[in-house]
């Protein structure tokens, strides 16, 4: 498709005056326009490169649910779902419509869900080339066919340039945002050109539609499926291996982010593409990203070596938070469509720097719903200012921040589907062992995946467990190819007493953390946490 824009068709039913745009521009097109514009440049191998500008992540504070007839006894409101009133929000609407209005704009038609009997069709209206891009990247890219007849169910605004000029008065911080508009199916976003802000308010969308609406569990993970058509989950934070894990060649990659879990145990894909940190990439620690980034790839916020226009992986001079975008065909083995059924095993993956958390771990159904809710990993000296020594950090359901619903109604669907699929639930810490961060070392990637292998071939059915005397967590006394001695994390310790003090510690930030969920949470969640807490002597479990 070329760029000659398409006259008989408007966006007048939304309010928008401009006759400058572009329907769904192929990823050449758009490209060119960015790099003319001088919006962005090309790398040396002809990928595209953009700077999003003062935004180069998420901006949670800035990010609020309107708040009426749909959402007011729905949403758990609080620090991560802020309301904003209806009228509010129709202020911010007209101005972001008003702002557009005779600038040249960028549609692109979508659609989320992989799997037909749940897909949603969304289009995307951006004031930048790029923009548009990103959304050709990670959305589902539809047909010729089903382009024709396209009516969307949500519609996207996103327009960099529009500052909110009065924001206490329309109840927002700044003169950025982004809002969710569950009754009039919009999504905004002002003021930031950081593109997540557009993949993320759309599927935490889909967080809270999927489950009220479709009894379909919402999940922020990754997933694959082996020959034998077995479906294996991946849930973690960042750092903790999600992406690298999932990523199997005698297995096809279903996706590396969101999916649902549907009522007929399926698991589909919510996108239509991958988006990864290159922070310190390789192509020998992350091969199949590293070959993804080629022209269809779009790279954010990195830096070139000086005189070239070679990409400088290791240079965080404008973020930490380096990423790129590219369809999923960019890698090789992959399911197609993207859904796939018969989900045999979860996998939580934390990277735990206090030293304490087995290696694998399998878990009850209320210890998967406990630890599940807590989302739990650890951050270690120099992942952010200021920290020198691991910090337990904790998000709810492994995406806290996209989650409008209560975590105990993800945790509690996750449980009964469990239970109805037959599925195992695995605790595998990719951290440290033998002490914590700065004493021990870090678990090797051979052995953890030595680990998952074992669990996806069937090896662990036929092993003896123990039981972790404070997590309660049932630890393998056998895994092929992996040291018998690291599968109890205490053997590691040269120093058994430190380590139960570790692990103590660690067990009584797992209770204060999990307090404000208490009072929501099944007596079966709660029996699921560490054993041990302050009302609790040693002597019991030793």
């Amino acid at each position: 498709m070329d760029r000659i824009m398409e006259k008989s068709r408007t966006l007048e039913k939304y309010g928008l005056q401009t006759e400058h745009i572009h329907w769904n521009l192929d990823a050449e097109t758009l490209q060119q326009m960015t790099v003319e514009k001088g919006l962005g440049t090309e790398t040396e191998n002809g990928t595209l490169s953009i700077n999003t500008g003062k935004f180069t992540g998420r901006s949670p504070k800035d990010r609020f649910l309107v708040k009426d007839d749909y959402t007011k006894d729905t949403v758990w409101w609080g620090r991560i779902n802020k309301p904003i009133s209806p009228e509010n929000f129709d202020i911010l609407h007209q101005g972001i419509v008003d702002y557009l209005s005779d600038k040249e704009v960028f549609v692109r038609d979508a659609a989320v869900c992989a799997d037909p009997k749940y897909k949603m069709n969304v289009r995307t209206v951006t004031e930048y080339p790029w923009s548009n891009y990103f959304i050709k990247n990670m959305f589902l890219r539809l047909s010729e066919e089903e382009l024709k007849d396209f009516e969307e169910e949500w519609l996207v605004l996103c327009a960099p340039g529009y500052l909110a000029p009065d924001p206490k008065a329309v109840g927002i911080l700044d003169g950025n945002f982004s809002i969710l508009n569950f009754t009039k199916k919009i999504a905004l976003v002002g003021g930031s050109a950081y593109t997540g802000e557009m993949k993320k308010g759309i599927f935490s969308a889909l967080n809270l539609i999927l489950p009220t609406e479709k009894n379909v569990l919402p999940m922020h993970c990754s997933a694959n499926v082996g020959e034998a058509g077995d479906t294996a989950i991946f849930f973690g934070l960042s750092g903790t291996g999600k992406t690298t894990l999932s990523a199997d060649p005698n297995r096809k990659l279903i996706g590396d982010d969101e999916h649902g879990w549907t009522a007929e145990n399926t698991i589909f894909n919510f996108e239509g593409g991958c988006y990864a940190k290159v922070i310190d990439l390789t192509e020998e620690k992350e091969p199949d990203i590293y070959r993804a980034i080629r022209p269809g790839a779009l790279l954010e916020n990195v830096i070139f070596k000086e005189g070239t226009k070679e990409v400088d992986y290791f240079d965080s001079t404008i973020t930490q938070n380096t990423r790129v975008s590219y369809p999923i065909e960019h890698i090789d083995n992959i399911q197609v469509p993207s859904y796939a059924s018969n989900p045999k095993n979860i996998f939580f993956l934390t990277c735990d720097a206090f030293g304490v958390l087995p290696p694998v771990s399998k878990l009850t159904p209320g210890q998967a719903a406990y630890h599940f809710i807590s989302g739990y990993t650890a951050k270690v000296a120099g992942t952010e200012a200021g920290i020198t020594e691991p910090v337990p950090s904790f998000s709810a359901c492994f995406g806290e921040p996209f989650m409008p619903l209560h975590p105990t109604v993800y945790a509690e669907m996750l449980s009964k589907k469990m239970t109805e699929a037959g599925v195992n639930v695995w605790l595998i810490n990719t951290g440290w062992s033998g002490g914590p961060y700065g004493v021990g070392s870090r678990i090797k990637l051979k052995y953890t995946r030595a680990m998952i292998s074992a669990i996806l071939e069937g090896e662990l059915d036929k092993v003896d467990f123990d039981a972790h005397p404070i997590f309660g967590l049932h630890m393998p006394k056998y895994c092929p190819g992996v040291p018998t001695e690291i599968l109890d994390p205490m053997n590691t310790w040269l120093q058994k007493g430190a380590y139960v003090s570790k692990a103590i510690q660690l067990a009584h930030s797992f209770h204060i953390n999990f307090d404000k969920f208490a009072n929501q949470a099944s007596e079966e969640i709660m029996n699921g946490g560490p054993l041990i807490d302050s009302h609790h002597s040693l002597n019991e479990h030793f």
